[in-house]
C-alpha cells in the first residue's frame, strides 16, 4: 500500500454519535407511526452522523464522474467501440448526457474528470492495468477533485469508461473469489460469443493477479477511473462528507477499500442495484442496501443521482416535520 492510500486510510474519521442520536430520538417523536418510513429515518440518522448536525439536510449536492479508457475493451469485450467513451465525455461536459440533464432537474453540480480517455490502461488479462506511477496519479487525481468542493451536503460518485464492468468483474473475482460467471454480467449489452470473451478475459485477469492485497489488485485489473473514486471516496472520509456510490464499478473500486480495512465505506450508501450480477453479490458482501432497485445499468452515476431526491425527503421528513409534542399532542 502506498504512502497516499495509507495516509486517508490508516487515521478514518467517524460520524458524530451526538447528532445521530438526537436524530434517532426525533424519528421516533415525529407526526407519524413508529417505523412508518424506518428506511428514511435510518438515510437521516446517518446524514446526520457526516453531517456532523442535529439537523441534517440535503440543499447543496456535487456530483464528479471519472472517465478512462481500458485496453482489455480492443480484444472485444463491449458492444461498443472505445471510442465511445470520448464522445461520452464530451456529451458529458456539454450537457447532452443522461447525467447531466439529471443534475440539471435535480439542481446538483456536475464535475466531469478525465483520468484516461485516450490513455488507455493495460489489457488486464496479460498485464497490468496502471503502473505505480500512474496509479498515484489516478489516485491523486481522485483526492483532488473532492478537496476542491464547497463542503457539499451530499456527494455522488459515478464513472464513463467502455469495458469498465470487464475490469470491475475482475476486481470483485479477484477480491472475494468466484469464477467469471458469478460476477460477469452483459455491461453494455454483450451477447453470445462477445459475452463469452468477457467471461475468458475476467478469469484471465483474476488467474493473473493471484492472490494480491486489494489495492494492488485495483492497480492490477481495475483501471484509471476506479483508481481515482477510490481516491476520491477517502478524501471524502477525511472530509466528513456523505457519499451516495453509483453503480457496479463505482461499488468494485470501494470494495477495494472497504477489504483493505473495514469500515471503510461507513460514510457511503448504495444509491441503487444495477442488473449486474456482480452488483447485487457485492453490495451483500459489503453489507450495503441499495436505495432504489430500477434495473438501471447506464452508469455516468444516473443510478445513484436518482436516488437524491429520496435521500433529500428523509432529511426533510425528520427536520421538518413537526413533532407530537410541538403540534400539541401528546402520546
Amino acid at each position: 500500500m502506498t504512502d497516499r492510500v495509507a495516509s486517508l486510510l490508516g487515521s478514518l474519521t467517524t460520524p458524530d454519535a451526538e447528532a445521530e442520536a438526537a436524530v434517532r430520538a426525533r424519528s421516533e417523536e415525529v407526526l407519524r407511526p413508529l417505523g412508518a418510513l424506518q428506511r428514511l429515518d435510518d438515510i437521516a440518522i446517518w446524514l446526520a452522523g457526516w453531517q456532523r448536525t442535529s439537523s441534517p439536510r440535503v440543499e447543496s449536492v456535487d456530483c464528479i464522474v471519472f472517465a478512462g479508457d481500458h485496453g482489455v475493451s480492443s480484444i472485444g469485450v463491449s458492444a461498443y467501440p472505445q471510442e465511445v467513451t470520448g464522445a461520452m465525455l464530451q456529451a458529458l461536459r456539454e450537457g447532452a448526457a443522461t447525467a447531466s440533464v439529471m443534475c440539471s432537474v435535480l439542481g446538483v453540480e456536475l464535475s466531469v474528470v478525465d483520468v484516461g480517455v485516450g490513455r488507455p490502461t493495460g489489457d488486464i488479462t496479460i498485464e497490468p492495468a496502471l503502473s505505480q506511477a500512474r496509479f498515484d496519479e489516478c489516485w491523486d487525481a481522485g483526492v483532488e477533485s473532492v478537496s476542491k468542493l464547497d463542503d457539499p451536503d451530499l456527494l455522488v460518485v459515478g464513472e464513463m469508461g467502455i469495458g469498465n464492468t470487464t475490469a470491475a468483474a475482475a476486481v470483485s473475482a479477484a477480491l472475494f473469489g468466484g469464477d467469471a460467471d458469478v460476477w460477469t454480467g452483459l455491461g453494455t449489452g454483450v451477447t453470445g460469443p462477445a459475452l463469452e470473451k468477457k467471461k475468458a478475459a475476467v478469469d484471465a485477469a483474476r488467474r493473473r493477479v493471484g492472490n494480491a492485497e486489494p489495492m494492488e489488485v485495483l492497480r492490477q485489473v481495475g483501471g484509471s477511473e476506479l483508481v481515482a473514486i477510490a481516491g476520491a471516496v477517502m478524501e471524502a472520509r477525511a472530509r466528513s462528507i456523505p457519499v451516495v456510490l453509483d453503480g457496479f464499478v463505482v461499488t468494485s473500486a470501494c470494495a477495494a477499500l472497504e477489504s483493505t480495512r473495514g469500515g471503510a465505506l461507513a460514510h457511503t450508501v448504495a444509491g441503487h442495484c444495477s442488473p449486474e450480477p456482480g452488483h447485487r453479490l457485492l453490495l451483500d458482501k459489503l453489507g450495503k442496501l441499495p436505495i432504489l432497485d430500477l434495473a438501471m445499468r447506464l452508469g455516468e452515476a444516473s443510478g445513484a443521482l436518482a436516488a437524491v431526491p429520496l435521500i433529500r425527503m428523509a432529511a426533510s421528513c425528520i427536520t421538518d416535520v413537526a413533532t407530537f409534542d410541538e403540534w400539541g399532542l401528546n402520546q
